[in-house]
Order: C-alpha cells, then sequence, then structure tokens
C-alpha cells in the first residue's frame, strides 16, 4: 500500500503557461487531464482553498464533472487556529516596506519625467503610463505573496502539512521560510503517475 500524500494545488499549475503545458494546452484541458490522472489514485489527497477555487473557476470554460469534482477538497485553512512564527510577519512587513518605498521612487522619477516634459501629447501619455507599469508590478508583486489566495494555500499546507504545488516564485519563496515542500507541474505530473 502506497503512502498517502497530501497535496495542495495552486491555480497556476492550471493556468500559468509555462506550467500547464505539462496537462493540457488551456487551462480546462489542463485541469481536466489532471483529474483523470488522479481520479483511481486513492493515495494522493488533493486539496484547494475555497477561494483558490473560485480564482480557478475564473480561467476555466467549465467546471469539472461532479465524479471529478470532489477529487479536489476544497477546505479552507484554519486562519484562527493555524501558527506561524512572528519572524515571518517580520520578515513580510519589512519586505513590504522596502518594495512599497521601491514603487514609489519609480513613481516619483515618472513624475519628474512627466513635469520636465510639461505637456504630454496623449500618444506620449499612454507611453509612460505603460512604462511606469512594467517597472511598478514587478518592484510590488513578484516574489512575494500577493493575495489572499495565496496566503491561504500557505496556511492549509502548513495546517495539514501538505507539498505545495506551485509555479509562482513569490509563493514558493515564502512557503520554504515556513518549512514547506514546494513542487512545479513536472515534479507533479511525476508524483501522480
Amino acid at each position: 500500500m502506497k503512502k498517502s500524500l497530501n497535496i495542495i494545488l495552486d491555480t497556476s499549475i492550471f493556468v500559468n503557461p509555462d506550467s500547464r503545458y505539462v496537462f493540457g494546452k488551456t487551462p480546462t484541458d489542463a485541469l481536466n487531464n489532471f483529474l483523470d490522472k488522479i481520479i483511481d489514485k486513492k493515495h494522493i489527497n488533493c486539496y484547494m482553498p475555497p477561494s483558490v477555487y473560485e480564482e480557478l473557476l475564473n480561467f476555466i470554460e467549465s467546471p469539472p464533472s461532479a465524479e471529478k469534482n470532489i477529487l479536489i477538497t476544497k477546505k479552507p485553512p484554519s486562519s484562527y487556529q493555524t501558527s506561524i512564527p512572528c519572524i515571518f510577519l517580520y520578515e513580510f512587513i519589512e519586505e513590504m516596506r522596502s518594495r512599497i518605498n521601491k514603487g514609489l521612487r519609480i513613481a516619483e522619477k515618472y513624475t519628474r519625467r512627466g513635469l520636465k516634459e510639461s505637456v504630454y501629447s496623449r500618444e506620449k501619455e499612454e507611453e509612460t503610463i505603460q512604462k511606469l507599469r512594467q517597472e511598478y508590478r514587478p518592484a510590488l508583486r513578484e516574489g512575494i505573496i500577493d493575495s489572499k489566495e495565496d496566503f491561504d494555500l500557505v496556511l492549509l499546507a502548513k495546517e495539514i502539512d501538505a507539498c505545495l504545488a506551485t509555479s509562482d516564485n513569490g509563493l514558493i519563496k515564502w512557503a520554504h521560510k515556513l518549512g514547506i515542500t514546494c513542487i512545479h507541474s513536472e515534479e507533479l505530473k511525476e508524483v501522480i503517475l
């Protein structure tokens, strides 16, 4: 008898183009093909927080059949009972403060540039805003837990001592701080075969 394996599934496994190709060409195909592979694997328990499952539904054409849908347990983390070390929160706050300051410097740079040029043409204005967003987004969001769905994944993985399947580098970075094992889609495919 195989040892039971608990896996927390992140949306990125089925949605991120760099990950989902392992299971299918579209998010819907990727999810259905994954579920087909685990349908008779009684030793594999897959979980998703309800918030993450709702997020996934935004990317797929139609929900899986009832027979397949029950293969993913929709379990919220025990947010009031699951403890995390204070240093985790301390490091997260420090990281966010640094990122906010970096974002502020980027915004200041583009504001100064705009003031120097004084009057923008509409085309120049749109180009500048696009460049600002290209710099601002990675400064504030890449490499960090940036949503309640991400935090639900980390809490649930910690709570039930499960492996987290994700391709989100920020999620991986912060999950590792809590000792959570993370696997990418290629590794997940090997595990479920």
